[in-house]
């Protein structure tokens, strides 16, 4: 091909005229190629991985821009990174919202379940309230058809208004309740409502003695049952006993017929004589017409002494109101210097009446008994301490009697030194009671000489309701011979059980003005079967104004214990017995101000029927909740068990200064079974905090503000304790709720002792002659603290209202010994040791502040309470005992099937 040339001529730029056209475009294609090679080898690296090790090419050649290129790369691979996490998480949570998805819907269908069943437990709720109060309307019908119809008795004698004298009895000496003594004014009901009248004015026999005047006065003001409605009263009492100047069978008579509601014959009328001097007349009423009246008094002449309705008591030549512990000498020593003691002088002869003796008969009689007595003790027994012969004679014997001699020293003095004590009867049959026989007897009970009565056909004080057999030898003369003998044969024990029974009446219904009158209507109000007044409960102010319970702060605490001990039920009281009607239930065992045998809220231990003695209040005729079956495990844990209803137990905690203390212990009991309040005794003068914690254990919680700081308060019976059982703990005192539960279910066996865990006993220090208070391990034990302790609240009543106050003075002087307190009297009226549970001795409380045990003069006033406390009761009631209680199935091999019994020490 030729070549082809440009003309310079023709072009622009001459220079190209030499170059050929083939070449041209042979450059420009290289260009064109050269170019997409560049850009697909940029494009390349940039699109490419760092991780191949390829970096980015930029034409950037300086230091300062490969560092910056660096950066850039590290910068990317740190944000591919963070894509790949958030794409891992957003994996992560997709799969859970799937999860959550199927969730939800597993969580709606059963809620689609149970919306249908609560609208079959409501539909089967509305069912049960229809059968509910079906039954209630059936059972108010059952009631209606077979409750007895009480009205009040009928009326056997004339309208009350009525003065008309009714005609006595055919043997007027006969007058008996049913026939002598209206009931239409007593209905059992009633509360035995009492009019006294005002001596002075109202029989106008002149001015009482100021010591009786001044007592009376008291009494009528204290009284329980006194009416100042004399339409209301069942009876009336008038007290005509030792005046100033001296009462005329006629004056006394008119004046009884001038009481405006004699009503001719004194029907309910009581005529009580309180003689306070050996001289006064014998029988102040034996001349004058007392109808209807009872009479009350010392000496009773045969021929007017009214069997069963008129009353014999004491002397009264005690104090007006109060304890006596400290006029009397000490129970032991058992065998005292003299054996047997007796001095007095035979008064004259006897004057008979209906030709029943002779001189010569009597004479015959009484030289014998001189005789034989003398012979006694110059012979066989040189411990007897018998003299016939005064220096001075005491006048008041009559005829027929042998008189007190020498002085009221003296004489007492003998009778703190003897064993026995003769009162030997007035040989005067024609009595039935003389002020000299009863003042003997009275000094003999007083000074611990057991009494030894030798003629049988005298009335003693309160016969109708007290066993004198209990107290006193009661021997014919006839018995004169053997009487030495037999009292050989008393064993110590048998003597002084006698004692303690005989120190026992007299403290409670000798001992004072008020204790003879409270005992006098006692009887008659025992004789109309008639319930004694309840005893009221102590207040229980809550230290919250405006709400007795606690309000809740703290967020809710678990159970200490996962182990089923029972089941937890609602609050429900034990069942009371306010007003009981049973027999034998009238006789209570101690005084109280108002009726010696007052009612108390629960029954009395040795006054319920012979099936229940150890049960109170148990609900007599019910089935046991124990199956009969034994069981063990599963069963033991689910049912109290036991022969009585269920019940629950009321804790009692006293706390001082101790808050955190006492949250802490509060917060253990959450979950406890059987628990029914927990009342805590707050003894600190100022309120707690606002800001306290109260923790929410299931139970309510009632706060109790107390009048003074005193360990007494422990053991005040509050009215919101509504069970039997009492659990007094200490805040700083820590058990496990197995144990709790284990000591109530022994304490449902023996309820009447103390039941609880750490043991002590008392010692008796040779050196010193004195008891010692001891808390070391020992072998035996005669207390058990009540820091950890059931209790009935029965024992609550007797230790604040009946114990003698002189305990409770010493508790509030030392700051202690209130547990002691506490022992002593369950002991003294049982004649029981407590009993322990588990092998606790002591318990333990890391972190708690200092306590009082820990104080050096603790010990130390605890000896001296207990020696105290033995002065005031005049013996040691404490009893030593040698054995614990654990569960029956204690530390048993048990197959595997059955090992799921609690877990006791």
């Amino acid at each position: 091909m030729p070549d082809i040339r440009i003309s310079p001529r023709g072009v622009a730029c001459p220079w190209l005229s030499w170059i050929r056209w083939s070449r041209l475009i042979g450059l420009f294609l290289l260009c064109l190629f050269m170019v997409a090679v560049i850009s697909h080898i940029y494009l390349t690296d940039i699109n490419s991985d760092p991780t191949d090790g390829q970096k980015l090419r930029i034409p950037l050649q300086t230091d300062e821009d490969e560092s910056q290129i660096r950066k850039l790369n590290q910068e990317i691979k740190s944000l591919r990174k963070i894509k790949a996490s958030v794409n891992n998480e957003l994996r992560d949570m997709e799969s859970k919202r799937q999860k959550l998805q199927s969730q939800i819907s597993g969580y709606q269908k059963q809620i689609d379940i149970l919306s249908a069943q609560i609208e079959t437990s409501e539909k089967e709720i509305k069912s049960t309230q229809l059968t509910l109060e079906q039954l209630k309307l059936e059972k108010s019908e059952m009631d209606k058809q077979y409750l007895p119809i009480l009205k009040a008795p009928i009326k056997m004698l004339m309208g009350e208004n009525s003065n008309i004298k009714l005609p006595m009895p055919f043997d007027g000496q006969r007058c008996k309740m049913h026939s002598c003594f209206d009931f239409s004014r007593c209905s059992v009901f009633s509360g035995f409502p009492v009019y006294f009248y005002d001596s002075e004015k109202d029989l106008n026999i002149g001015e009482l003695v100021p010591f009786l005047k001044n007592g009376i006065d008291e009494y009528f003001e204290e009284n329980l049952y006194r009416t100042f409605d004399p339409s209301t009263a069942c009876i009336f009492v008038a007290i005509v006993g030792q005046q100033i100047n001296r009462i005329t069978y006629s004056g006394l008579e008119k004046s009884l017929e001038k009481l405006p509601f004699w009503h001719g014959d004194g029907r309910n009328h009581i005529l009580i004589n309180l003689m306070r001097d050996e001289n006064a007349d014998i029988d102040i009423f034996g001349g004058a017409n007392t109808g209807r009246a009872i009479i009350v008094q010392s000496p009773f002449v045969k021929t007017i002494f009214r069997s069963e309705f008129d009353i014999v008591i004491p002397p009264n030549v005690g104090k007006a109101f109060g304890d006596v512990w400290e006029e009397l000498p000490p129970i032991s020593p058992i065998r005292r210097k003299h054996f047997l003691s007796f001095i007095g002088s035979f008064k004259g002869k006897v004057q008979f009446q209906n030709g029943e003796q002779t001189d010569e008969q009597i004479s015959n009689v009484e030289d014998s008994v001189i005789s034989f007595l003398k012979n006694i003790q110059l012979k066989l027994d040189p411990e007897i301490f018998i003299k016939f012969s005064c220096d001075t004679i005491i006048p008041g014997a009559i005829n027929g009697e042998y008189s007190m001699c020498q002085s009221d020293e003296s004489r007492h003095e003998l009778l703190k030194q003897s064993t026995f004590a003769l009162i030997i009867s007035p040989a005067n049959e024609s009595y039935v009671s003389t002020n000299i026989f009863q003042l003997r007897f009275y000094e003999a009970l007083k000074y611990g000489a057991i009494p030894v009565i030798l003629g049988d056909q005298v009335t003693l004080p309160y016969m109708e309701i007290l066993d004198w057999k209990k107290a006193t030898v009661i021997l014919p003369k006839a018995r004169l011979t053997e009487f030495h003998f037999i009292l050989r044969t008393f064993t110590d024990t048998a003597m002084a059980t006698m004692r303690r029974t005989g120190r026992y009446y007299f403290e409670t219904y000798f001992s004072s003005t008020q204790s003879i009158l409270d005992t006098a209507l006692a009887l008659i109000r025992t004789r109309l079967n008639i319930p004694p007044a309840p005893i009221s409960d102590m207040k229980s102010p809550s230290v919250f104004d405006n709400n007795s319970y606690v309000d809740y702060k703290y967020e809710e605490v678990n159970p200490e214990n996962d182990e089923i001990l029972g089941p937890l039920e609602a609050v429900f009281p034990s069942v009371k017995f306010s007003n009981n009607f049973t027999q034998n239930v009238f006789y209570h065992k101690f005084t109280q101000t108002g009726d010696p045998f007052r009612n108390y809220p629960f029954t009395p231990f040795e006054h319920v029927l012979p099936s229940e003695s150890k049960f109170i209040g148990s609900g007599y005729g019910f089935r046991p909740i124990g199956k009969g079956e034994g069981g063990a495990g599963k069963e033991f844990s689910e049912a109290l068990g036991g022969n009585l209803p269920r019940e629950q137990f009321t804790l009692v905690m006293l706390t001082y200064e101790r808050s955190n203390v006492l949250i802490t212990a509060l917060q253990r009991l959450k979950g406890l079974p059987f628990l029914n309040k927990a009342v805590v005794v707050w003894n600190n003068p100022a309120p707690p905090t606002p800001d306290l914690k109260w923790p929410d254990i299931g139970v309510p919680i009632h706060v109790i503000k107390t009048t003074k700081n005193s360990l007494n308060n422990r053991f005040l019976p509050y009215d919101v304790i509504e069970t039997e059982a009492i659990l007094s703990i200490d805040d700083d005192a820590h058990l496990r709720h197995d144990e709790i539960v284990f000591g109530f279910r022994v304490w449902r066996e023996e309820r009447d002792r103390i039941v609880g865990f750490p043991g002590r006993f008392h010692a008796w220090d040779v050196k010193n002659n004195a008891w010692l208070y001891n808390s070391n391990y020992s072998c035996e034990l005669s207390m058990v603290l009540t820091g950890a302790a059931f209790f009935h609240k029965y024992y609550a009543y007797m230790y604040s209202y009946v114990m003698p106050a002189a305990i409770r003075e010493k508790v509030d002087e030392y700051v202690n010994c209130e547990d002691i307190a506490m022992n002593f009297l369950v002991s003294h009226i049982t004649r029981k040791p407590p009993v322990k549970v588990t092998s606790r001795w002591t318990f333990r409380c890391p972190g708690c502040p200092q306590t009082l045990s820990n104080d050096r003069s603790h010990f130390e006033e605890r000896h001296k309470c207990i020696n105290f406390f033995v002065k005031v009761y005049g013996y040691m009631p404490l009893l030593y005992t040698q054995y614990r209680v654990d569960s029956v199935l204690f530390k048993t091999r048990l197959p595997h099937d059955k090992q799921k019994c609690f877990k006791f020490i």
